[in-house]
């Protein structure tokens, strides 16, 4: 299905306020302004997943302010962290750290290690690749289709960095449009990638991950922190089950469209359709907040179908 992409503008990544700052008022007792108290602050505990001390990053709003606090502590470049992941050291692609994060959760971040270059014979129109992103312009490899491709190259991992396509470098640019790329490459030609895959721990086995939070929990324990690349990050409450099936299915038709995977994306999508009464309302939507991407119609139709679902409880 041609992705049908137009003319984009470059995603800009805007430094934000920290997570929680500053100061708070409070009530005197005679109903006037009382002492400020200080605001409460979010702390997450973080490690390096091929192994390293646990150290803690707080007053973050988006992937960049987080990214950036973690390199802080561990004294690396914020260029170095490829992705995330929650509650395990493992290239585990189903715990992702998009734009939401638990408020009990450990993160985990991976590093850039082994580089390698591969030469790919494209003998079939689909490749068996599925593109994510870090938000911050790296874009890696989120699953390999059993049997594809890709799949028969077992130096190409799941988890691997894309850093370039026939030696055109792709540092920057955002999961669609690395997705595009791949999808142009000619039939019947050989094409090569050039890949940095995530640093590796020498342990084996798990290790022990302490699940907590600095000053206790807070709130229910169910609450997720929600990051912007646009403004203060807010905490919410976890989405219901049906709403979670919803934007599950939504993804599975990003990955089916446009070879990409994107459960933020796809968030994002839901939320402005639930509320639309018809198709082309939703479509105005998305084109006012999307409209990078273009999305194919059949898509838009088909994302529309199941979000209607979704509101009927048919999923």
């Amino acid at each position: 299905m041609p992705l049908g992409l137009r003319s984009k503008k470059k995603c800009a990544f805007k430094e934000t306020a920290p997570l929680v700052e500053g100061e708070q008022e409070g009530a005197g007792g005679d109903g006037a302004p009382g002492p400020a108290v200080p605001a409460r602050r979010l702390v997450f505990h973080t490690q390096l997943a091929h192994g390293s001390a646990t150290g803690r990053v707080e007053g973050f709003s988006s992937n960049r302010e987080l990214y950036a606090r973690i390199a802080g502590v561990f004294e690396i470049s914020p260029s170095e962290i490829l992705y995330c992941t929650l509650n395990t050291p493992k290239v585990d692609m189903e715990n992702l750290l998009g734009a939401q994060i638990g408020l009990e959760d450990f993160i985990f971040a991976h590093v850039k290690g082994l580089k390698k270059e591969v030469n790919v014979y494209k003998s079939e129109d689909s490749l068996g690749l599925t593109i994510t992103d870090n938000g911050v312009g790296c874009a890696f490899i989120k699953r390999i289709k059993e049997g594809s491709i890709i799949d028969s190259v077992k130096t190409i991992c799941v988890g691997d960095h894309i850093e370039s396509i026939n030696g055109e470098n792709i540092v920057g640019l955002r999961h669609y449009e690395v997705a595009q790329k791949l999808k142009e490459l000619k039939r019947e030609e050989l094409f090569t990638l050039k890949l940095v895959e995530p640093k590796k721990a020498f342990e084996i086995g798990p290790r022990s991950v302490a699940k907590t939070l600095s000053g206790g929990k807070v709130g229910t324990g169910r609450g997720t922190l929600r990051l912007r690349s646009k403004g203060p990050a807010t905490v919410e409450e976890v989405p219901s089950e049906v709403t979670a099936k919803a934007i599950e299915r939504v993804d599975d038709l990003l990955e089916l469209y446009m070879g990409i995977r994107d459960i933020d994306l796809a968030t994002t999508m839901f939320e402005a359709g639930k509320d639309k009464s018809n198709p082309d309302e939703f479509a105005v939507a998305l084109d006012e907040t999307l409209g990078d991407f273009a999305f194919p119609d059949e898509f838009v139709f088909d994302v529309w179908g199941a979000i209607g679902d979704a509101k009927r409880g048919r999923l």
